[in-house]
């Protein structure tokens, strides 16, 4: 109506919805009579081209976002994911301002190609239209509206041009608005009303009342919401519920044996579709009932009786033959999610696709292929008797017309529901049959590019409808994401390895006199990489050996390892004495500005008088196990850890090396776990020693570090050093 504003024109109230809740203005809207204007806008596009529901959005205020205005033909709800909206979504609203062009989404099969995040979500028939709310100079918002999945796959010329005009028309109104600073203010949701009560106390009302009482089966009437507002006494004895605790209920709310969402996703197919649909249902203990959903834009007739055949309950139940009625349900969705965030490199995410969601989509086989340097890469496959199958394909051209290089390249899922299907697209597969007769091919899209393809094979012929394929799609996003994720971890963990190799000795050199075995194993926290080293250097016909720890376990622990192992080489080399050549490795460390500090123990060797002189830096000290067996702990003179004092002297210790004895050097992660007393440890260390000295020397390093190298977690690195005089 028109109203006198400040501006001393006639005023409108441009209204946004807050949600199925809000069922009037607020009372400074109602102080400013106006016409609701999205809500009549709406109303008046969706009824020129007999749309069934639809919903007007605006551009909120600063930010890159559409949040929902009013809605109107359906409850709020059902599009929830999606009442605000980012513009650079993947969705027709956001495309549609974004293009600034009418979209349109044909049906349920286009909606699952081109939406699939929607079709998962709604995987009913139906058809869409978004187009912008947009001036030649300003975009103002969206609307969408969406008919039964009978309309034609093509929009009409009349219908678009209906649908682009009203836009304008709106676009235009909200402008003048804008400059005229007419405030914003809520609208309701345009949803009709209860479906009884209109008549009430005529003479046709009761006459249908008593017919519909006597009649032998159940009738229901819905809202939109799905709340009960009639039920006959038949449908009352035959649900088992009293009709008042029926009335203004949802079916699946207030009959326990109805709690499941498969039978609120009819209620929902029905009105998005504007289809009939039905199911069977289990009344405990026995006894089988069939619901038939009459929709229209009121709501929802329900049509309850029994079940006449088993076999109809059979095809129509969703639970009939024990296997759910959804292709994956929701917590499976949610289990399979968790699970893959658990998945570390790719070869688990492969096994976690074969373990959990190729049996649960009713697969049979598995390949995950990937790309490197312009060629396809089978990351992994499971199901396939002949593994030679797979692969051949491995290091083919992405250039090849196979559907898995073209599934890689384009980011488009393909299936295919038969072989003959399969080989009239991509004959070059009649020479590579791999036993199997229906597949599905998902590209793995992650951070917005494809990072490989899962395809999925059936043993037998298989249909792929569009709710399916929309479910595929979706949890190839899933699958893109993992292995995304654990692609990554693999390259890390190659560098890691990579690195360590490169600074750690690939070998020990054979020593006249002594015989020398390494281990080496990573903290399993962090980058599997880290700061211990050890090191054997002929030099001046005696040999020096070397044992240390820098700080941390990462990168730059590692570099500043290598670092310090050449220049103990290096001063080793040109003949230093043990004391000087850790005060000048002690002196480096210090020049080189580094914040880590290092732990080192180094000894010159001399087998043919049988004696070592050693020199310590905050290390731990080693254990010596004679020839007879007794084993101690050399308690050695030493300074501080390398890298803290620059004035800092190193005494040396000389100790006696008879043929047959082992020196055992290690960092502290061999001895060191939670809760474990460090003398304890050390004791048990020695222990050991004694009682496996006599192995050869691999051995015996493996008999050391096995306890350390069998637990799952590792809170430091290990390194151990074995010389044995001969």
């Amino acid at each position: 109506m028109p109203g006198s504003g400040p501006f001393g024109a006639r005023e409108e109230v441009v209204g946004v919805s807050d949600g199925p809740r809000a069922t009037q203005a607020p009372a400074t809207a109602r102080t400013r009579v106006g016409r609701p204007l999205l809500s009549l806008a709406l109303a008046s596009m969706m009824d020129e081209v007999h749309a069934h529901s639809g919903a007007v959005y605006l551009l909120a205020s600063g930010e890159p976002v559409l949040e929902m205005a009013v809605m109107a033909g359906l409850p709020r709800a059902f599009a929830a994911p999606w009442e605000r909206v980012g513009l650079s979504a993947p969705i027709p609203v956001a495309e549609a301002v974004r293009e600034r062009r009418l979209v349109w989404v044909g049906g349920e099969e286009d909606m699952a190609r081109r939406y699939p995040r929607i079709a998962v979500v709604l995987p009913y028939p139906f058809a869409l239209a978004a187009l912008p709310v947009a001036t030649d100079t300003k975009v103002h918002g969206a609307i969408f509206v969406t008919w039964p999945g009978s309309h034609p796959p093509e929009l009409s010329d009349r219908e678009r041009d209906h649908l682009s005009a009203a836009c304008g028309r709106l676009a235009v109104r909200l402008e003048r608005a804008a400059e005229e600073s007419r405030p914003v203010f809520p609208e309701p949701d345009l949803l009709a009303g209860t479906a009884v009560g209109g008549a009430a106390g005529t003479l046709g009302t009761v006459e249908a009342a008593r017919m519909v009482s006597r009649l032998p089966y159940g009738l229901c009437s819905l809202d939109l919401h799905g709340r009960i507002a009639f039920a006959n006494a038949a449908a009352a004895e035959l649900i088992g519920v009293p009709v008042s605790s029926l009335l203004g209920t949802q079916l699946w709310a207030s009959v326990p044996w109805l709690n499941d969402p498969v039978y609120e996703d009819r209620y929902r197919a029905a009105l998005i579709s504007q289809q009939t649909t039905s199911f069977v249902a289990l009344r405990p203990p026995g006894d089988w009932l069939s619901f038939r959903l009459y929709p229209s834009t009121t709501g929802l007739s329900v049509r309850i009786s029994r079940a006449r055949a088993v076999a109809e309950m059979s095809r129509s139940a969703p639970q009939g033959d024990g296997a759910p009625a959804r292709l994956v349900t929701i917590s499976q969705v949610l289990s399979l999610a968790g699970a893959l965030t658990e998945a570390a490199g790719v070869e688990d995410v492969v096994q976690l696709v074969a373990d959990e969601i190729v049996p649960a989509v009713g697969g049979q086989a598995l390949v995950m292929l990937g790309s490197r340097a312009g060629r396809l890469h089978v990351l992994g496959h499971r199901g396939y008797p002949d593994p030679h199958v797979v692969e051949r394909f491995d290091g083919l051209p992405l250039t090849e017309p196979t559907p898995g290089t073209h599934a890689l390249n384009s980011g488009v899922p393909a299936f295919f529901d038969s072989r003959q299907e399969l080989e009239r697209l991509y004959p070059v597969r009649n020479a590579t049959p791999d036993g199997f007769a229906a597949w599905a091919y998902l590209p793995l899209i992650a951070s917005g590019r494809p990072v490989g393809t899962c395809v999925l094979a059936y043993a037998e012929p298989h249909p792929f409808p569009a709710d399916e394929r929309a479910v595929l799609t979706s949890l190839g996003g899933l699958i893109a994401q993992a292995l995304e994720r654990a692609m990554l971890y693999d390259a890390k963990h190659r560098l890691a390895h990579g690195l360590q190799e490169a600074l750690l000795p690939h070998s020990l050199p054979a020593l006249p006199g002594i015989q020398a075995a390494a281990r080496y194993l990573p903290a399993t926290q962090g980058m599997d990489i880290g700061g211990d080293f050890y090191d054997l250097v002929p030099s001046h016909g005696v040999a020096s050996a070397v044992i240390g720890d820098v700080q941390g376990h990462n990168v730059t622990a590692a570099g500043l390892m290598g670092q310090i192992r050449t220049a103990v080489r290096a001063y080793t080399t040109v003949g230093q004495v043990p004391q000087d050549v850790m005060s000048s490795t002690n002196r480096l460390l210090i020049d080189l500005g580094s914040d880590l500090f290092a732990s080192c123990l180094y000894l010159r060797l001399d087998p043919a008088h049988g004696r070592a002189v050693m020199a310590r830096a905050g290390h731990p000290p080693p254990l010596l196990r004679r020839p007879d067996g007794k084993v101690r702990v050399l308690d050695l003179a030493g300074g501080p850890l390398l890298g803290i004092d620059g004035s800092a002297v190193y005494p040396t210790t000389e100790v006696e090396l008879a043929p047959g004895s082992v020196l055992v050097l290690y960092t502290d992660g061999l001895i060191e776990s939670p809760g474990v007393d460090i003398e304890d440890a050390l004791a048990d260390l020695g222990r050991r020693l004694a009682a496996a000295g006599d192995l050869p020397l691999d051995a015996l390093a493996d008999e050391l570090v096995g306890q350390g190298g069998a637990e799952q977690e590792r809170i430091d690195d290990v390194a151990l050093l074995l010389l044995r005089a001969r």
